[in-house]
């Protein structure tokens, strides 16, 4: 998994431990087993044994792993079973609201990556950011959106909500962190929605979304492919740089750093150019 370019994390419940390969196999950038909010309260610890035994039979597989949150009795647990396999990549620090929660997840020695979903930890994101061990942030609408008092599904609901979605942006710009995740879209039977939020998620600057079904996945990665005459204008930019020019025009514009550096995104996005 390119640490760089994550367009898609696919979430798949512990408490079923034979679809893990199946996430493993659907193409995702990502995945992300939960033990968090897909599974019940008395089946937590059954949950964190079935990916406990999952990585044990397979020492190969790479996941990230939502762990519960802060305050939650399980939460140490959660992070004893990262810090001990290998295969767990990533963790996902949902409802993070401080600095001190996401330095906790951070002391199992794996890279954190917090989620955003409440009033408090948005007002906390310059010191969450911050953190040494956070690699990515991530974004929940649906809780976020909840604790704010908003009315899901409306317009002005969104224009709410994207105001978060450039905080997230901006502080991970600001603390240098790899591009962060969009929240999930739930209607799983609505395709033109999903490629609807995965364009938007990707014209504001994030690197992908969380994801709740392996149908999503084929929609947000062809959302993130640029458009063939996108791809063009990039390999024609970067062959004029390769040329040794110094300064230089393509398509009648001037090409400067900023456009060299757009022109290497174009590309690394369509997997052309390594991170």
């Amino acid at each position: 998994m390119d640490k760089a370019i994550v367009r898609s994390a696919l979430f798949v419940p512990a408490t079923r431990p034979e679809r893990i390969s199946k996430a493993l196999e659907s193409g995702a950038d990502a995945v992300i087993v939960d033990l968090e909010d897909a599974v019940a309260e008395h089946l937590k610890v059954e949950a964190r044994d079935n990916l406990d035994a999952f990585l044990d039979a397979n020492p190969k597989a790479r996941v990230l792993v939502r762990i519960n949150a802060p305050q939650h009795e399980q939460q140490a647990a959660d992070l004893a079973l990262c810090r001990r396999h290998p295969g767990v990549v990533a963790v996902l620090l949902p409802k993070a609201e401080s600095a001190g929660h996401v330095e906790q997840a951070v002391a199992c020695g794996k890279p954190v990556w917090p989620i955003i979903e409440s009033a408090k930890g948005l007002l906390e994101l310059p010191a969450i950011a911050q953190v040494k061990g956070v690699e990515r942030l991530s974004f929940g609408a649906l809780d976020l959106g909840l604790d704010l008092g908003l009315i899901s599904g409306t317009a002005a609901s969104q224009r709410m909500l994207d105001q978060a979605r450039y905080a997230i942006l901006l502080h991970s710009t600001l603390a240098r962190l790899a591009p962060p995740l969009d929240s999930v879209f739930p209607d799983i039977k609505n395709p033109d929605g999903m490629t609807c939020m995965a364009a938007d998620a990707r014209d504001m600057g994030f690197g992908g979304l969380l994801c709740i079904h392996p149908s999503q996945v084929a929609l947000i990665h062809a959302a993130f492919m640029p458009r063939p005459e996108e791809l063009e204008w990039a390999q024609r930019v970067l062959a004029a740089v390769a040329s040794g020019n110094g300064v230089f025009v393509v398509d009648g514009q001037m090409v400067d750093a900023p456009v060299i550096e757009h022109a290497r995104r174009v590309l690394r996005r369509a997997g052309l150019l390594s991170a």
